[in-house]
């Protein structure tokens, strides 16, 4: 039977996370010490032999029931894990008591951990903002929150964490240049923590939904995909010789224009047009050049 009006969702709206229909939070359970369940059962135990022993088996049986009745909840929990508790299929809280912990009985307990997760996506190929193909990898730190959304809300979170983070890489990626070489805005590779950062936000947006928190996400792998690396690297070496020759040919400039100014202002010489354009002609060489400069001494006369 198709779905009503009011089940629909809005025309040319998609209903994304914020549509889930699993609405379930964290909550804790009930629980206490289960050395004192632990003392409860063994002292059945012992009222059951004592009752075999004496004639009557019936009360030894019931003890023996309500024995393994007390001692059947008790879980030992390690830190940084959790027991998500259920009863006949209701979510009745989570256990985040460390060590002998007696829990509700005719309940389900399912382990979820809350220590600090990492793993490192698959070196993705896509395109970035200028449409050239890159490869791109990041390391995801990761962390459940929620336990009960980490349990109901999804059907495996660890699963859900990894796609989740690939399509959020290959997304940032897709936005941001490879390179930028003027400096005037982002790219992968000169603005690694921007970029982090963006990619962590959009990750923790994706996931939330799984009740998992993002600690920190970094760039492992950044590189040219294989059929353009060798053209994009003589691009970059180009890039590089000539933002070294400018800067060369800058420097060289205001030698030059302070050795003439120095020159003239200490009237150690006096050049004609001429002479000074030859002097400038001569200073660049020297000092533009890619070889040593080898000096010609001349002994006659300027103008001969």
């Amino acid at each position: 039977m198709a779905p009503g009006p009011a089940e629909q969702p809005p025309s040319g709206r998609p209903v994304g996370h914020q549509g889930m229909r699993v609405d379930i939070d964290e909550r804790p359970a009930w629980a206490m010490n289960g050395f004192l369940a632990l003392l409860v059962a063994l002292a059945l135990v012992v009222g059951a032999l004592a009752c075999f022993g004496s004639g009557v088996p019936a009360a030894g049986v019931a003890l023996v029931v309500l024995a393994f009745f007390i001692a059947t909840p008790l879980v030992v929990i390690q830190p940084g894990q959790t027991r998500v508790v259920q009863f006949f299929g209701r979510y009745v809280g989570t256990v985040r008591r460390t060590g002998l912990t007696w829990v509700m009985p005719l309940t389900t307990r399912r382990n979820v951990s809350v220590r600090v997760n990492n793993f490192e996506t698959n070196a993705l190929k896509v395109n970035d903002a200028d449409g050239n193909p890159v490869e791109i990898a990041a390391i995801i730190v990761w962390q459940v929150a929620d336990t009960a959304k980490a349990t109901f809300a999804v059907e495996h979170y660890t699963d859900f964490v990894r796609v989740q983070s690939e399509a959020a890489l290959r997304h940032v990626a897709t936005t941001h240049p490879y390179d930028d070489p003027d400096g005037s805005g982002t790219s992968l590779r000169g603005s690694t923590d921007v970029v982090s950062q963006e990619l962590a936000r959009e990750v923790a947006e994706r996931v939330v939904i799984a009740g998992v928190e993002i600690l920190e996400v970094r760039i492992s792998h950044l590189a040219y995909a294989q059929e353009i690396a060798q053209a994009m690297l003589q691009r970059q070496q180009a890039s590089a010789i000539i933002a070294a020759r400018e800067r060369i040919v800058e420097g060289a400039v205001s030698m030059v224009e302070m050795a003439i100014s120095r020159l003239e202002d200490e009237d150690v010489v006096r050049l004609d047009e001429e002479r000074k354009a030859a002097m400038v002609s001569n200073l660049l060489v020297v000092l533009c050049g890619d070889q040593r400069a080898t000096p010609v001494v001349n002994t006659g006369s300027l103008y001969t």
